[in-house]
Order: structure tokens, then C-alpha cells, then sequence
């Protein structure tokens, strides 16, 4: 039997892949966090699915789970929130699993950081403005950060830079992203990106942390920061060069 680690996407129900319906609708276990999808996911499972809410569960009873379904002779899926190659616990998981002799495969989804920036209408890459995304976190009661990866060092690159997992220190660190990127750097925070109480908050490093704070965000939110970000309003953005009038097309 397989265990299928599916992106279930930001949270939309409609945002799942094809492959990912097609696995929920056959099979007759499902894991997943209830606190980071809409509920309607859960309607492209079978009726007779046994569905497993793993928000208070630790790694040990996941697993417990997933070698059980196994055990049984039963393929399961493990939803995870956005992709799974995004702060999914995969390694930890999958791990395990092969520990157990226990089949897995892994199916994509559409990670929040892109809901976000659709929810946004913004590309992150722009033509000689910037052309490299950064996706991170910062500790605060997480698992601790390399040293290498400290935000003032990944802030010097002044590319997009996405925070996962950061929200409740949005004022400490709208203040150290300022010291590189200027207090005047287009921000933007979306939560619950694609569901129906989604939230949306532009600004910049100079006033979004009091946005966050007034709309009383505290979990499943992404924030975003980048001169991309106030792209359209700057007159003379350089054409990309694939799509450039001049470029030659004979070769």
C-alpha cells in the first residue's frame, strides 16, 4: 500500500491538482490539519473515508496512523498545507516511514506564498528590478534557524523575500528589514490566501506591522516584501527580454 503526501494547496477547495482529487476521492484513509484548509476539501473524499483531523497530534501518532492504514492493506493520503516541499514536515515523516517498510509518493499543490501574490496581482520577478524570491521564516517557538540564514544576511540580497510562519513578529521584524530594504518598501500580508475570509494588507515596512496589528492576525499568514511589489507604480520597468520588440527572433 502507498502513502500519498498531497499539497492541498493555500486552503481553497478548488485550488487542489487533478491528481490530487483523483487521490482523495479513492482513498479510504485521509490525514489532515483542520486548522489550515477549507473544510470543503474534504468533500472530494469518498463518503466511507476515514478522515483524521492532525492538528493535535504529535509526529509519533501521525505516523502511528499512517503505518496502521498500511498495516491494513490501505493506501492513505496525508494532506499537507500548500506543497509539501514548503515546511511539511516531509523529511521527518517519509523517514519513518521507510524505517516501517511503507510505500509513499509525493503529489504537488499550489504553495501559499503564489496564492498570495495572485490574491496580490503581483509578479515577484521583474525585469532588472529584482529577479530572485527568497522564502523563509524566523525562530520565535519554532525550531531554531541556521546561523546562515539569519534575515539580515537574507535581506541583503534585497530580493522578494517571503515570510512563512512570522506574523507575530511582524513589528520587530519590519523594523530589521527596514535597515536594508528602507522604510518605504512596498509590504504586503495575506491570510488565509484563497478561502472565504481571506485578509488582505498593503503597506509599507513603515506601517504594516500596525495593519497586522489593528486586523488582530495572528496565524496562517504570509507576508511579502519588495520593491515588486510597487512595480506598477514605476513608469519605465525594463521590458523582459523573451517578450522585447526588439529582440531577434530568427534564432
Amino acid at each position: 500500500m502507498t502513502v500519498h503526501f498531497v499539497g492541498s494547496g493555500p486552503g481553497a477547495a478548488d485550488l487542489l491538482t487533478l491528481r490530487a482529487v483523483d487521490l482523495l476521492r479513492a482513498a479510504p484513509v485521509v490525514l489532515y490539519a483542520g486548522t489550515y484548509l477549507d473544510a470543503e476539501i474534504l468533500e472530494h473524499c469518498k463518503g466511507d473515508a476515514e478522515l483524521i483531523d492532525t492538528q493535535h497530534l504529535d509526529l509519533d501518532q501521525i505516523t502511528a496512523h499512517l503505518v496502521d492504514a498500511d498495516r491494513r492493506g490501505l493506501d492513505a493520503v496525508r494532506l499537507c498545507s500548500g506543497d509539501p516541499s514548503l515546511y511539511s514536515a516531509l523529511t521527518e515523516q517519509t523517514r519513518r516511514l521507510d524505517a516501517e517498510g511503507v510505500a509513499w509518493d509525493v503529489t504537488p499543490g499550489v504553495p501559499a506564498y503564489a496564492a498570495a501574490a495572485a490574491t496580490l496581482g503581483t509578479e515577484l520577478t521583474v525585469p532588472e528590478l529584482v529577479q530572485t524570491v527568497v522564502l523563509t521564516r524566523t525562530q520565535a517557538r519554532s525550531t531554531s534557524m541556521p546561523d546562515t540564514e539569519a534575515l539580515a544576511r537574507v535581506a541583503g540580497l534585497e530580493a522578494s523575500l517571503v515570510l512563512h510562519l512570522a506574523i507575530t513578529r511582524i513589528r520587530v521584524l519590519a523594523a530589521e528589514l527596514s535597515e536594508t530594504y528602507g522604510s518605504d518598501c512596498p509590504a504586503a500580508v495575506v491570510a488565509f490566501a484563497s478561502r472565504p475570509n481571506q485578509i488582505v494588507l498593503r503597506g509599507t515596512l513603515a506601517d504594516i506591522a500596525e495593519k497586522v496589528e489593528v486586523a488582530g492576525l495572528k496565524h496562517t499568514a504570509v507576508i511579502i516584501v519588495g520593491r515588486a511589489l510597487g512595480v506598477r507604480d514605476t513608469p519605465d520597468v525594463a521590458c523582459s527580454h523573451l517578450y522585447d520588440p526588439a529582440r531577434d527572433r530568427s534564432i
